[in-house]
């Protein structure tokens, strides 16, 4: 007897297709039917799933990677600004191994290639023991453009390529500070042309090689590393070697500071970076370092007067990462009129005022000083 048009075998069937299998329906536990379960995963962004996956230690996003005592590894949440969590990497314990296994017993500072990737390795003793914080060095250098500095900043860097004195970088840890200096660096390199000469420990950014200009003519960059940890020997032998370009990687010693600012005021185009909050504490920092070294505060600051470039304090904030700049600029031509250079021989630092004509003058795409020498 056929039932709505259907024999019973049809019935049947039709019961069967019409019955949920046990492994689709929603059960009083809560287990989520097939359709539902594949509805949900759908809604689940394609970013999300792929930064749930294990990954290469290699290939994680990540700047920094702390390793405590415990071998227990943390790095960057990419929820807030400064919150962690603990990494797991398909590789992860090789890592470790190669991190502590590089240490030559002596140097706290020292670098690890792994894999086809530097790190930067940073040794350190704690209440429990040996920790480490590995930097994950870039593979290339970032175009200068692509870094997200405010435009007046980046328009008035570009001028400085064929300027000399001292461009000082400023900052916390971890902002960016070395990046910015690299970025630099190759763009003079591929505009100018000209030698490059660094002094670094650990050697960080890829910046060893040639460098073709927009004219033909070549840039060279070696990178070398303080002789017997003697950041002064560095500079030192950076002058000997009549490069058009002296980078030191951090100013560690007033002795270096020294150095520096002699160097900043010889011919050469000079780079380095300092801890610092802000431009202001920067430039009385590297002024204070100098005097240090055995030379009078006065003269410390004649140094920074006829040295000082620029100074640029940066930082990295927000989710994801974005960059802040502020700078203080200095007039390329010494003889020119220029109220930093006046401030600095005075001693009665109001850099703030300073900073803020000029960030007005950047934004109007005004000139920030005056060409015409004065008498």
């Amino acid at each position: 007897m056929a039932i709505f048009g259907k024999d019973k075998e049809e019935q049947e069937q039709s019961k069967t297709e019409a019955q949920p299998s046990p492994a689709s329906q929603t059960t009083k536990a809560g287990v989520m039917s097939s359709a539902a379960l594949l509805k949900k995963e759908a809604t689940i962004p394609q970013k999300v799933i792929e930064d749930s996956m294990p990954k290469m230690t290699n290939d994680a996003k990540f700047s920094d990677i702390y390793i405590t005592p415990d071998k227990t590894c943390y790095v960057w949440s990419g929820k807030s600004n400064n919150g962690l969590k603990i990494a797991k990497f398909v590789d992860l314990q090789e890592f470790i191994n190669a991190v502590i296994g590089a240490y030559d017993g002596h140097n706290a500072s020292y670098s690890l290639f792994f894999k086809g990737r530097y790190y930067r390795i940073e040794r350190t003793i704690a209440l429990a023991g040996e920790q480490y914080c590995a930097r994950k060095m870039p593979t290339s250098i970032p175009d200068l453009e692509k870094l997200g500095l405010p435009s007046g900043i980046y328009r008035q860097l570009l001028t400085l390529g064929g300027k000399t004195g001292l461009i000082l970088i400023a900052g916390a840890t971890g902002t960016g500070k070395s990046t910015t200096i690299a970025a630099l660096i190759k763009k003079y390199l591929q505009t100018e042309g000209g030698y490059a000469f660094t002094i670094e420990d650990p050697i960080e950014m890829p910046l060893d090689g040639v460098y073709k200009t927009v004219h033909g003519d070549l840039g060279l960059c070696k990178q070398t590393t303080p002789p017997e940890g003697k950041w002064e020997e560095g500079i030192k032998s950076a002058l000997r070697s009549k490069p058009r370009y002296i980078y030191l990687g951090e100013i560690r010693t007033p002795e270096s500071a020294q150095e520096l600012l002699r160097a900043a005021t010889s011919g050469h185009l000079v780079f380095s970076t300092i801890h610092a909050n802000n431009v202001s504490d920067a430039v009385n920092a590297l002024a204070k370092y100098a005097a240090s070294s055995g030379i009078s505060e006065e003269m410390s600051y004649e140094l920074m007067a006829n040295g000082l470039l620029a100074c640029v304090h940066q930082n990295l904030v927000g989710t994801p990462k974005r960059l802040r700049a502020e700078a203080l600029f200095a007039n390329p031509n010494i003889n020119g009129g220029c109220p930093v250079r006046t401030m600095l021989r005075s001693g009665k630092l109001n850099i703030a005022t300073l900073m803020e004509q000029q960030k007005t003058k950047m934004e109007k795409g005004l000139p920030l000083f005056d060409t015409i020498p004065q008498p």
